[in-house]
C-alpha cells in the first residue's frame, strides 16, 4: 500500500475516478437492494448515483486533458487511510438503517479525501475541481443525513410490516404453536403414567428442546428466502426454534414442583395462557377473527391434551 502523501497529481486524479466509480456502483446496489421494500429511498440513492457519475465524467475529462487516455487502476485498498468496506452483495438482504449509515460514512470519507488532496496539487484546474467536488460531497452528506431522518411512507410501512410478518411473526407463531401444542401429549402422558414430577419434567424438557431443534432446522432448510422474500433462513430458523422450545418449556417448568397434582393444575393454567397468546397473535398479525382463532387453537390443544391423558392412563 502507498501512503497518501506519496501520490502524484496523476495518481490522485486516477484514485478520485476510481472512488467515484465505486461509490456510484455501491449506490446502485443500495437502490436495487431496498427498492422492493423502500422505493422512495431507493430513488434518492439513484439520484446520488447519478451525481457520482457526473463527478467521474468531470474527473475523466480533466485527466485526459492533462495526462492522456490511459487511466491507471488505483483503488482505495491500494492507499493507506481508507476504511475497508464490506461488499454490498455479502450483506443481503439489505437493512435500511445499515444502508443509510453506510452512505453517510462514504460521503464523509470522500469529502475528506478531496479536502486533503486539493492543497497537494499545484495545477490550478485540478485544485479547483477537487475543491468543487469537496463542496458537492458536502451536499451529499446532507442528503444522506436527510435519508436517515426521512420516515417511511405509507407504502414502505406496509412493506416493512409484511416483511416483519414473513420473517419474524410467521416462523415465531409456527414455533410457538408447535411447541405449545405438540409437547402437551408426551408431557401429560408422562404425568399421568409416572405420577412423578421429576420424570415428567425430564420428558417435557427433552420434548421441548428436541422440538425446538427440529423446527429450527426445518424452517431454515426449507426456504432460503431468495424467491419468497422471507429473509435470512437461519434467522427465521432461530426464531422458529426458540419459540418452539419456549412454548414447550412454559408448561414444563411447573413440574419442578414436587407435588405432581399441583404441578399438573398449574401446567394446565399455563397451557391456557399460551393458547390464548397464540390466538391473540393470530388475531393481531394474521387478521384472523379473535373468536375463530380461539376456537381453532383451543380445539387443537384440547385434542392433543386429551390424547396425552388417555395414553398416560392406558
Amino acid at each position: 500500500m502507498k501512503t497518501f502523501d506519496s501520490l502524484t497529481e496523476r495518481e490522485i486524479l486516477a484514485l478520485a475516478i476510481s472512488l467515484e466509480e465505486e461509490d456510484a456502483r455501491v449506490y446502485e446496489d443500495f437502490a436495487n437492494g431496498i427498492e422492493a421494500n423502500y422505493p422512495e429511498q431507493a430513488a434518492k440513492f439513484r439520484e446520488m448515483r447519478q451525481d457520482e457519475d457526473r463527478h467521474r465524467h468531470r474527473l475523466l475529462e480533466l485527466y485526459k486533458a492533462r495526462f492522456g487516455e490511459h487511466v491507471p487502476l488505483i483503488r482505495r485498498q491500494d492507499v493507506r487511510g481508507f476504511v475497508n468496506r464490506r461488499s454490498v452483495w455479502l450483506g443481503r438482504p439489505l437493512r435500511l438503517k445499515t444502508v443509510q449509515r453506510t452512505a453517510e460514512s462514504m460521503e464523509t470519507e470522500t469529502r475528506r479525501f478531496y479536502l486533503a488532496a486539493a492543497p497537494r496539487t499545484k495545477d490550478t484546474s485540478i485544485r479547483q475541481l477537487l475543491g468543487d467536488l469537496a463542496e458537492e460531497e458536502s451536499g451529499h452528506i446532507q442528503m444522506a443525513e436527510k435519508i436517515a431522518r426521512t420516515g417511511a411512507s405509507t407504502n414502505e410501512k406496509a412493506q416493512a410490516k409484511r416483511l416483519f410478518l414473513l420473517q419474524v411473526v410467521q416462523p415465531g407463531l409456527a414455533g410457538l404453536m408447535d411447541g405449545s401444542v405438540s409437547t402437551l401429549a408426551p408431557l401429560f402422558a408422562a404425568a399421568f403414567a409416572t405420577h412423578s414430577s421429576s420424570s415428567t419434567f425430564l420428558v417435557g424438557l427433552a420434548a421441548s428442546i428436541g422440538a425446538g431443534i427440529s423446527m429450527g432446522f426445518a424452517e431454515a432448510l426449507t426456504d432460503d428466502g431468495s424467491l419468497t422474500g422471507r429473509g435470512r433462513p437461519w434467522t427465521r430458523g432461530f426464531v422458529c426454534g426458540s419459540m418452539t422450545a419456549l412454548g414447550g418449556l412454559g408448561h414444563t417448568m411447573p413440574f419442578l414442583i414436587p407435588d405432581v397434582r399441583l404441578a399438573t393444575y398449574i401446567a394446565v393454567g399455563v397451557v391456557l395462557v399460551e393458547l390464548s397468546v397464540i390466538s391473540w397473535v393470530r388475531h393481531r398479525f394474521m387478521d384472523t377473527p379473535l373468536v375463530s382463532a380461539l376456537l381453532q387453537v383451543m380445539l387443537g390443544g384440547a385434542l392433543v391434551f386429551l390424547a396425552g391423558i388417555l395414553i398416560g392412563k392406558s
